[in-house]
């Protein structure tokens, strides 16, 4: 049902289809999306749950992941009389919005670039960048990917049930040395 609710609201032609779509996105994901272009190949994971996504462009490829929110970030000027920083972000091909990332402004964010959780990023980010923090980047390295569902090769849920357990262990371990 998800899917098909963004076809309708993000594609859709017919004002009232399209208004009805956006209004149970709210209701039954929590979550908003108005793009000027969005291409059909974006992803949103977690059924875009607490997004509020209003960009310019979101191109090819891209995924978002929950609690995400891209948007403006407008400000009046009081002795202009004028509104300044007018538009919202332009997201480049194939990138990755981690959870709970803020893309705020009439900005760009680079191809292949990752956006880390919980990023608050209101300046353009180079292609083929790592985004975190405030307005922080790096160039990304090519040989790891952050995201599982560009692979085929999927991890196997043994080896995260087997790491889990490591962790929970030493966890237990470290409580009950401190009750000792």
């Amino acid at each position: 049902m998800f899917e098909t609710l963004v076809k309708l609201n993000c594609y859709s032609k017919n004002k009232i289809l399209k208004k009805l779509a956006g209004q149970l996105l709210e209701k039954f994901y929590c979550c908003e999306i108005h793009c000027t272009e969005i291409d059909k190949s974006v992803l949103f994971a977690h059924h875009a749950r607490g997004c509020t996504i209003i960009a310019a462009k979101i191109c090819e490829n891209a995924v978002i992941l929950q609690n995400v929110t891209i948007g403006s970030n407008l400000k009046f000027n009081k002795i202009r009389n004028e509104w300044e920083n007018a538009g919202n972000p332009v997201i480049g091909r194939n990138v990755v919005i981690a959870d709970g990332a803020k893309i705020l402004g009439p900005i760009i964010i680079g191809e292949n670039s990752f956006i880390a959780a919980g990023a608050v990023i209101t300046k353009d980010i180079p292609a083929n960048s790592i985004a975190y923090g405030v307005n922080q980047f790096k160039p990304r390295d090519v040989n790891y990917d952050f995201v599982f569902s560009f692979h085929s090769k999927m991890i196997n849920f043994e080896k995260i049930i087997e790491a889990n357990n490591k962790l929970i262990a030493e966890f237990n371990e470290k409580s009950n040395a401190d009750i000792l």
